[in-house]
């Protein structure tokens, strides 16, 4: 039996053109190049995606580059995208950074609120998280070192409690060190793509135990992915944020 392109060399004139255009469309090439369907804008907003602060093979092994890829550009382009198309729809809401937005969720329109705790959180959340990562420090430092020996005795003692957090949060979500009103440290999880800036309280450093942030490394290894975190927790960074919030 002929094929498609072996029937053109049987044919001549116009049908002979039109069916190489046939081909040459069903096979994705103009030209001689190949063609794809171009991808939609994403929608424009007061909202933007915040670069990576490093390149995204910078944390391996810890975290692998595919992922880091992913994560970024992918997963957490998409909250932007949908907290842009909400906020579109409410103008109300236009002037207000995402922090001011997440913080006061429960305040907002009805319409709008279930976006912003979702998208909303995911946008805050992830860029709170991808600056806390990287390779500086190997432990805390300064006011920061001194609140954790305070809370918990021991940053040996911290991580262990903060890991105890991460594997428990059941599904998706995040496991938080956060600073209270009265200027104490705790630890809590949060479900989902929701952020203690909700209930007052102020992200101190985090681990994302989403799926998407480790499952192409570590499928359901979770505890290792944990272990990883703390091997590129920027402490230099975070230490330095703790200060100016203290």
């Amino acid at each position: 039996m002929m094929n498609r392109r072996t029937a053109i060399k049987h044919l001549g004139g116009a049908a002979s053109a039109l069916l190489l255009t046939d081909a040459l469309r069903a096979d994705g090439i103009q030209g001689g190049q190949a063609t794809a369907a171009p991808a939609p804008a994403p929608p424009t907003g007061p909202f933007t995606l915040p670069a990576l602060p490093y390149a995204y093979d910078a944390l391996e092994p810890s975290f692998d580059a595919t992922t880091m890829h992913l994560h970024h550009d992918k997963h957490h382009q998409t909250y932007v995208n949908n907290l842009n198309v909400a906020v579109a729809a409410h103008p109300e809401l236009a002037g207000k950074t995402v922090e001011e937005l997440v913080s006061n969720v429960n305040s907002l329109p009805e319409a709008v609120r279930t976006v912003v705790r979702n998208s909303g959180g995911g946008h805050a959340n992830h860029s709170f998280w991808w600056p806390t990562l990287g390779k500086g420090g190997a432990a805390p430092t300064g006011e920061l070192a001194k609140a954790i020996d305070a809370k918990f005795g021991s940053l040996s003692t911290f991580q262990d409690k903060l890991t105890a957090a991460a594997l428990g949060v059941f599904g998706s979500g995040w496991a938080w060190l956060v600073r209270l009103p009265d200027g104490t440290l705790a630890i809590e999880t949060t479900p989902n793509q929701d952020s203690p800036l909700t209930v007052g309280h102020k992200p101190v450093l985090t681990v994302d135990v989403w799926e998407h942030a480790y499952y192409l490394k570590y499928q359901n290894r979770r505890v290792e992915y944990v272990k990883a975190y703390f091997q590129v927790l920027n402490w230099d960074y975070v230490s330095g944020q703790f200060a100016q919030k203290a």
